[in-house]
């Protein structure tokens, strides 16, 4: 079982690192690849500042873990690669935030190496009714909100203007149990490239997506890219912050992330009881 798991920045990727280090798996590489840095260590305490600083740069304080952008254009450095029993791998991914930058990390690790799942993972906003601060969230739908085009009638999603679609199926059989592995709430997920900051703008979402239960930057992106190489794909959400109105003293970053580590914890044994055989 080969499992690529792609997130946004660094410290969502260490967290994950941390929690399949709980379960066993460990990295079998110890020097960095040529022309690579070597990956930051696992330790979620110390990561919220530099998730907020790396999401939010604009109103985030000055942290000595964010590097100052390259010169030039680099892509997402190599997944760095966790070995379980049994022969079975997580491959783990930072590839940049929203979905243009996660379908581009994600395509081009599936490129280079056949992958069983691709699971998108990360921290973002939960709908209050259903999904609170520090829960989890598996994605039963992962939606592209915003994909489509306004008008005085309001919002025109992609599909209904012929173009494309808006909505992926992850595994349905493989993401129930995972969601009872973990104690998570089952729900739709969805993307958007401007996350939500007023109550009318949730209000919006939950009224073209009633049951919606987290939104974030990155899965639908991510499923887009497993889906054009035929690989299952799923998408786990801690909740940092609730959608609606912007309030970042209310955003509970490291909770989420310690939720994140404590979910991958949890993960392998419910990856390595499975194939990508069994029916949805």
């Amino acid at each position: 079982m080969r499992v690529l798991v792609v997130t946004a920045v660094a410290a969502e990727a260490n967290s994950v690192a941390a929690g399949l280090a709980l379960a066993g798996y460990t990295p079998p590489d110890t020097e960095p690849e040529a022309g690579h840095a070597p990956a930051a260590s696992a330790s979620p305490e110390t990561d919220p500042a530099r998730v907020r600083a790396e999401r939010d740069p604009a109103g985030a304080p000055a942290s000595p873990g964010v590097r100052a952008a390259p010169s030039r254009p680099t892509g997402p450095p190599p997944p760095v690669r966790w070995r379980g029993s049994g022969g079975h791998r997580v491959d783990v991914l930072a590839a940049g935030v929203g979905p243009a930058a996660a379908a581009v990390g994600a395509a081009a690790a599936l490129a280079g190496t056949p992958y069983d799942l691709v699971v998108s993972a990360g921290i973002g906003g939960g709908f209050p009714a259903l999904a609170p601060l520090g829960s989890l969230v598996v994605a039963s739908e992962i939606v592209a909100a915003d994909l489509g085009a306004g008008s005085a009638d309001g919002f025109i999603p992609v599909t209904a203007l012929g173009f494309g679609r808006d909505t992926l199926h992850p595994h349905g059989a493989l993401t129930r149990a995972v969601a009872r592995a973990l104690g998570a709430l089952e729900g739709p997920v969805l993307t958007v490239s401007t996350t939500t900051g007023t109550a009318e703008r949730a209000a919006e979402l939950l009224a073209r997506h009633p049951s919606a239960a987290a939104e974030a930057m990155e899965g639908f992106g991510v499923a887009e890219a497993a889906d054009r190489f035929g690989v299952p794909v799923l998408e786990i959400r801690a909740v940092s912050n609730s959608v609606g109105p912007r309030d970042r003293s209310a955003w509970r970053i490291g909770d989420a992330l310690a939720a994140l580590t404590e979910a991958f914890g949890k993960f392998p044994p419910v990856l390595e009881s499975w194939t990508s055989h069994e029916p949805v």
